[in-house]
């Protein structure tokens, strides 16, 4: 009611009545009375077609359509353009006590906005420990153990002119396929944790645009503390991929020691990730020109 201004006009005890799909239906073969495969777990819309055709039926069905259109399972329905509300509609949701709401916008404008604000609403949805970055229009989620310096390393980030999307948790939503999109718990927005310092407000120390609401997940990062017994890709000839809800992110492990410049590493990543996904790879160009020079040898040998 309050995202798109609907205006309640009947069935008002039924308001809290739950939505679990981001389809919307069009009822026109139920004003015709099939109601065989009636989707009545969706949000119904009405608009100037349904709502002609069922000024043409006999006065003594128009109460049992609208009485079976406003089923158990029925979310809510809701007129378009701001059209009459038949009164036989108005009596079966108060009797069934579904509620019928007005808008103004035309059918189609109406139901593509209310499908994009469901299906973000009623998205899978998770929670992660790290630190999500906007670094170069790439959304860097920054993981690692707890004291590796995953806040410090966003707080450099920010002080570059990058902005800082949540800090400490990350709220998950898988909004289509292959899309993440990460944002903060409203209690730590634009809060950020420096052991030492305490709590840090972003926004008051470095502006508006040094920080946004929510971002797109694109690369995740891990910070580890550098372990002389690992060995670490040197190359970038193996991609490794890290699983958030249905969709496979590019990951990257950089370890983590004194003097290692950690921002600039991760400004470096964001870009490389870029330049990639625009088709420049620079280990496999390396990796072609070493194979060249390895033929061209054999053959001189030979």
């Amino acid at each position: 009611m309050e995202k798109f201004k609907l205006e309640l006009l009947a069935g008002e005890e039924g308001i809290g009545r739950t939505i679990v799909t981001s389809d919307i239906s069009r009822p026109g073969l139920e004003m015709a009375g099939y109601f065989t495969h009636y989707p009545a777990n969706r949000v119904q819309l009405l608009g100037k077609t349904e709502l002609s055709f069922f000024e043409m039926l006999p006065g003594d069905v128009k109460l049992e359509r609208m009485r079976l259109l406003c089923s158990q399972d029925t979310p809510a329905i809701i007129i378009s353009r701001d059209l009459e509300v038949p009164k036989e509609l108005i009596q079966a949701s108060n009797e069934k006590h579904v509620p019928v709401f007005k808008t103004h916008m035309t059918t189609t404008k109406f139901s593509s906005r209310l499908t994009n604000y469901l299906e973000g609403r009623l998205a899978p949805m998770t929670a992660a420990h790290g630190v999500l970055v906007d670094v170069y229009g790439i959304g860097v989620l920054i993981i690692g153990k707890s004291g590796v310096g995953k806040s410090e390393t966003a707080l450099e980030l920010v002080k570059k002119g990058h902005r800082l999307v949540a800090d400490d948790c990350v709220e998950i939503r898988q909004e289509s396929e292959n899309f993440l999109i990460g944002s903060p718990p409203p209690l730590l927005e634009h809060l950020l944790e420096i052991r030492g310092i305490g709590i840090i407000d972003i926004m008051t120390l470095f502006g508006a645009s040094a920080v946004r609401p929510y971002k797109r997940i694109t690369l995740v990062i891990e910070l580890e503390i550098w372990d002389p017994e690992k060995v670490y890709d040197r190359l970038g000839l193996e991609e490794e991929k890290m699983k958030i809800i249905d969709t496979e992110l590019t990951k990257l492990t950089i370890p983590v020691r004194p003097g290692r410049n950690v921002s600039v590493i991760i400004e470096v990543a964001a870009m490389n990730y870029r330049l990639k996904k625009m088709g420049v790879n620079a280990a496999e160009e390396f990796s072609r020109r070493l194979d060249e020079v390895i033929s061209s040898t054999d053959e001189l040998d030979d």
